[in-house]
């Protein structure tokens, strides 16, 4: 009776990656929770959409002599009244928030308020000087707000959900000894590289599926200035993302070997984790700070989310983004090495935590 072939490493590979894939896909958790996350990144660019295209109009008062210069300034709903007094009654009572009459002022308009005049129309009717902008801001601020939060959350929430499924993976393995059934047919590293692969694709393909969802929105919503805006850092952002998740996810399988309880993935693998919420955290703060931008962009476990954010303000130069991506893969590739070596050392070593220098001896 002749004895099987062993497996090849391509072969062993796909077939660790595809139990990774159909043992995620059949999970209600990943399907329900992966619904929710497209649900809540479409909302978040419906209901932004739809309010700034539909602004809420401030309630005005004005008499004929100032209703035609009151009804020239953007979303000001006029009510015309017939003197001062019917003015201050409508706005005691609360129905307008302001009343224009005519003054004796630089302007020639006066503005009645309860208690605070709206600042827009107050801006609106103001006699401005020349103002000249020697370094004028790219974007407007609110949206470079929401554009840093939707990176940083983005990376966040796939890096932490995929990277805590292979640490949870590789221990649930060594807790139940199926790992030596696994090291029987196959090696260490090509169940390590089955492992990232697997959740690799599985990333991917939620990163590009948000990434159709935000177009979808932007689109049905008609914020094409935006869409165009967005597209090259989209892109860039789904290049880094997976470089950068294959460093994190061997780093997250090293880590997790290391340890023979679930009890003990979590302090195992937390300096991992302040890598991905690092990131996230420095976006958001100082998403308008050009030097830390710069230097996120540079740093190959923030890359992923601070290059994106300059090329979409614009403060990136175009070769910028091709060595930020060549020091990302010496990075991936040194991470590979050292958490191959780790993986392999540690994976059959069972009882205790294992030291990170005897894990790195073998």
């Amino acid at each position: 009776m002749s004895t099987p072939a062993p497996l090849s490493t391509a072969s062993g590979i796909w077939l660790v990656a595809e139990r990774e894939l159909s043992s995620k896909i059949r999970s209600k958790s990943f399907l329900i929770s992966t619904g929710i996350l497209l649900l809540v990144a479409l909302a978040g660019i419906l209901i932004s959409g739809f309010t700034s295209a539909n602004p809420e109009a401030t309630k005005v008062a004005a008499t004929s002599q100032t209703a035609s210069i009151v009804s020239a300034l953007p979303d000001v709903e006029v009510t015309e009244v017939a003197d001062r007094g019917e003015a201050e009654e409508l706005v005691r009572s609360g129905d307008v928030e302001a009343a224009v009459l005519p003054g004796d002022g630089a302007t020639g308009y006066t503005i009645i308020a309860l208690e605070n005049a709206p600042g827009s129309l107050v801006s609106g009717l103001s006699v401005s000087p020349d103002v000249e902008i020697l370094e004028p801001a790219t974007t407007n601020p609110l949206l470079r707000y929401f554009i840093a939060i939707g990176f940083g959350l983005v990376f966040l929430m796939a890096a932490s959900t995929f990277g805590g499924t292979i640490a949870q993976s590789v221990v649930e393995e060594k807790q139940t000894r199926v790992v030596e059934i696994l090291l029987s047919s196959i090696s260490a590293r090509t169940l390590l590289a089955g492992k990232v692969i697997g959740n690799t694709i599985l990333a991917m393909a939620q990163i590009l599926a948000i990434a159709a969802v935000a177009t979808i929105g932007l689109i049905v919503t008609g914020q094409n200035e935006v869409l165009s805006s967005l597209g090259a850092p989209i892109v860039w952002f789904a290049v880094f993302f997976l470089f950068g998740f294959v460093l994190l996810a061997s780093l997250f399988a090293a880590a997790a070997s290391m340890v023979s309880r679930q009890e003990d993935v979590g302090s195992t693998t937390m300096p991992i984790t302040m890598l991905v919420m690092a990131p996230y955290i420095l976006v958001i703060v100082f998403n308008d700070n050009s030097l830390v931008l710069t230097i996120m962009s540079y740093v190959p476990f923030s890359a992923p989310v601070g290059m994106p954010m300059r090329l979409f303000v614009g403060e990136a130069q175009w070769w910028e983004p091709l060595l930020s991506l060549v020091i990302l893969l010496a990075s991936c590739v040194a991470a590979i090495a050292i958490g191959a070596k780790i993986y392999e050392n540690s994976l059959l070593r069972m009882g205790g935590k294992v030291k990170l220098a005897e894990a790195l001896r073998g």
